[in-house]
């Protein structure tokens, strides 16, 4: 009984040869592909570094050992975002790191107070650039 409803998984393929469930997508553009894929960079980013830094306040800041707690808790998120993308494991990995070094840029500018210097914001763009050609470019 799948179809439009989303009620059961497609039964698929995965890697190995074991067989796995994906839920039935909608037809979307190009457009509405790519924006949710960057939004899922996006909140995978958040979710890594700011599980992490609540580990960091834990352990090297003191804080109560429920920001580790959570911060263990955001992580184990975190490894679940990434299965959203459309792409294969290495690929969302590889694009996602020119994501996340921008993401951990802007962190430490909001909440550590460490601007990023012109060194940053280039390093920042050209791996985001890289990031956008693995995952987006035209393959054939």
């Amino acid at each position: 009984m799948g179809g439009a409803s989303g009620a059961q998984p497609a039964r698929r393929e995965s890697h190995g040869g074991r067989v796995g469930f994906a839920w039935p997508r909608a037809r979307v553009s190009a457009v509405t592909s790519v924006a949710w894929s960057v939004a899922y960079f996006v909140v995978a980013g958040l979710a890594e570094i700011g599980g992490g830094y609540l580990v960091w306040l834990w352990l090297r800041d003191g804080q109560s050992a429920l920001f580790g707690l959570a911060g263990f808790a955001i992580l184990a998120a975190y490894g679940v975002i990434p299965t959203l993308q459309p792409a294969g494991f290495g690929r969302v990995y590889a694009a996602y790191g020119g994501f996340f070094i921008v993401l951990s840029l802007l962190w430490g500018w909001g909440v550590d107070s460490t601007v990023p210097d012109r060194w940053d914001v280039m390093g920042g763009a050209l791996s985001v650039a890289g990031a956008v050609l693995i995952m987006f470019a035209p393959r054939g």
